[in-house]
């Protein structure tokens, strides 16, 4: 079955860096786009950014462009999400998903299958 494991969170100062891992399986990975989304406490989620499924098509929310980098290795079945410059705002559970496609969607209702989620905390 699709397995999604997300790993690389914690705590953080503002202005400091974080890398979260996914880990899949279950599922040919070099055929499917992935997405990262975040949920706040007491806010929904929110789509963050996203990858073709050869990598080539990149999209990020207006939130995170320019401080967050997606990446994705097939041969390993891992897709990354560098966090740069990070702000307390970006404290969130940050979720990995799976897309029903090959193309990247915008919305989370573009993915089948997610991940239990990593904390991220941003705090001096």
């Amino acid at each position: 079955q699709v397995q999604l494991v997300e790993s690389g969170g914690g705590l953080a100062q503002p202005g400091t860096s974080l890398r979260l891992s996914c880990a899949a399986s279950g599922f040919t990975f070099s055929r499917y786009a992935m997405s990262w989304a975040r949920q706040a406490t007491g806010k929904g989620l929110e789509w963050v950014s996203g990858i073709g499924s050869d990598g080539s098509d990149i999209r990020y929310a207006d939130s995170v462009k320019g401080r967050f980098t997606i990446s994705r290795d097939n041969a390993k079945n891992t897709v990354y999400l560098q966090m740069n410059s990070l702000k307390p705002e970006d404290t969130a559970l940050y979720y990995c998903a799976k897309a029903r496609g090959r193309g990247v969607p915008t919305l989370t209702s573009g993915n089948d299958y997610w991940g239990q989620g990593t904390q991220v905390t941003v705090a001096s």
